[in-house]
């Protein structure tokens, strides 16, 4: 199995090279993981003084306590915003380190199902009980 970037055949170098270098689309997702970071920053402010309220309370409690639309709003955009962020490292990662296309392009499958497959699960949990 070759590479791109591998020195066989009579490409010359500026065919291997296409594909490798930056596309363009690095900057948009630059700034996604800095407005995801700074949104994690800011809810888990807000998370801490919620599990601060929810320690030693029981289960009808927590329940109202999450239940108060404010909490379910926040923990909703908590949900959404950590899991955006995880599933854009995560694609940094592949991207950078994972040189074989067909890897490269299943784990990212893998990576966009699982994070959307666990961010919906913990949203349908937060609504549950919350309504």
């Amino acid at each position: 199995m070759s590479m791109k970037w591998d020195d066989t055949g009579y490409k010359n170098p500026l065919a291997r090279a296409r594909g490798l270098g930056a596309a363009g689309g690095a900057v948009e997702n630059w700034i996604k993981l800095r407005v995801t970071a700074i949104a994690n920053a800011l809810l888990a402010v807000w998370f801490i003084y919620f599990l601060h309220k929810a320690v030693g309370a029981g289960h009808a409690e927590f329940v109202a306590l999450l239940s108060e639309p404010v909490h379910a709003i926040a923990m909703i955009l908590f949900i959404l915003s950590v899991f955006t962020h995880a599933a854009l490292g995560c694609r940094e990662i592949v991207e950078d380190y994972f040189h074989h296309e067909g890897l490269k392009i299943a784990k990212l499958v893998g990576i966009y199902l699982f994070f959307t497959a666990a961010g919906i699960a913990c949203v349908f949990s937060v609504l549950k009980i919350a309504l």
